[in-house]
């Protein structure tokens, strides 16, 4: 039997209680976006523990008829159909508030930079960069994101070189957090005229998005140089004096933009600077916890290979949770749902291990 910490859930009733009272006085409108945005954020557990506590208290119910001498008999044989149920129904309940207690991720709520690089391969590294782009994209629409593209380096055959975007909405980090790693393809390439299987690559990074309180960027820290752009051409490159390469001289992280304008450029690199710098402090703590860091796939390793992508078989493979969906062609037009739930499960279930072998 799952045990949960009652004192905890007292707490969130009577908090979300308090906030009910709150909003419900007619506060000022500042006070009111405060007391909404906890409201929302407790609503899904004092939902949970409510239905919780009506399921307990219907087992108890039960299970006094059962033991009652007086029960009648077709009483306590619907009582004894019943109890089953219902005791499944408890403990499934006490297992999901148990996930819903658990400590959250602070980046969690937060917004994303999506970061896509063409890695082997050649063109065709590229396109399939571009082609995990539009998987992504199509997958923020359906969620109701929103989707920025902040610069992109175009392939030579299409695609991509490398494209990072923003990702806005809520829960966003949440979700995407487990995509980061090296993301292989299995197919033809359309110039292949043999009909030949080749492999290529792309990584993806997902980082949370940082603002200015999260991260401390001190100006003695950066260096700020300006320089002509230059490259192959397209949309995405100019000859101006706009582009802009900022270097955090104490890790040496060094990012480029490379648009049209030269404020823009300077806001933009600073965004995913503090980005790089919150995700390398996100790391650098999941490292010192060296075991936590071993459960968590959102943070993983971005050299490990992720997710296998084959084309002549319709296949996708998650290679961290052994998950084979047969249904390619509709998670390459952002059905990432599926995949997406299971890897937040077998996080959860590998967290809820790790806290009961703790206790």
């Amino acid at each position: 039997m799952t045990e949960l910490p009652r004192d905890r859930m007292d707490q969130v009733l009577k908090r979300f209680e308090l906030l009910e009272t709150q909003m419900a006085a007619g506060p000022s409108p500042e006070a009111y976006v405060k007391l909404a945005s906890e409201y929302a954020e407790l609503q899904e557990v004092a939902a949970a523990i409510r239905t919780l506590r009506n399921a307990e208290a219907e087992l108890d119910d039960l299970e006094a008829m059962l033991v009652d001498k007086a029960t009648e008999p077709e009483m306590r044989e619907l009582a004894e159909a019943d109890h089953e149920e219902v005791a499944e129904k408890v403990e499934e309940l006490r297992q999901k508030l148990q996930v819903l207690l658990m400590p959250k991720d602070e980046a969690d709520e937060k917004n994303a930079i999506l970061e896509i690089r063409a890695g082997t391969g050649g063109d065709e590294a590229a396109l399939f960069a571009g082609d995990l782009f539009r998987m992504y994209e199509r997958y923020a629409t359906e969620r109701g994101w929103r989707v920025e593209v902040v610069s992109a380096s175009e392939g030579e055959a299409g695609g991509y070189k490398e494209i990072i975007a923003t990702v806005s909405g809520r829960g966003v980090f949440s979700r995407l957090k487990f995509e980061s790693g090296v993301h292989r393809v299995q197919r033809v390439p359309a110039t292949e005229a043999q009909g030949r299987i080749h492999t290529s690559a792309a990584t993806v990074a997902v980082l949370p998005e940082a603002e200015e309180v999260d991260i401390d960027v001190r100006p003695e820290d950066i260096r700020i140089d300006t320089m002509r752009a230059s490259g192959a051409g397209g949309q995405h490159v100019n000859t101006t004096d706009s582009a802009v390469r900022i270097t955090h001289i104490p890790t040496g992280i060094v990012v480029l933009q490379a648009e049209k304008s030269q404020h823009q450029n300077r806001a933009r690199a600073m965004q995913i600077l503090r980005a790089r710098l919150f995700d390398a402090e996100r790391m650098k703590a999941a490292d010192e916890r060296s075991e936590a860091r071993r459960l968590q796939v959102g943070t993983g390793d971005r050299s490990e290979r992720i997710r296998t992508y084959n084309f002549p078989q319709g296949r996708v493979t998650d290679h961290r949770i052994n998950l084979t969906l047969y249904k390619l062609d509709r998670v390459m037009e952002g059905e990432l749902d599926e995949v997406v739930d299971a890897l937040i499960a077998d996080h959860h279930s590998k967290l809820l291990a790790d806290a009961g072998a703790d206790g």
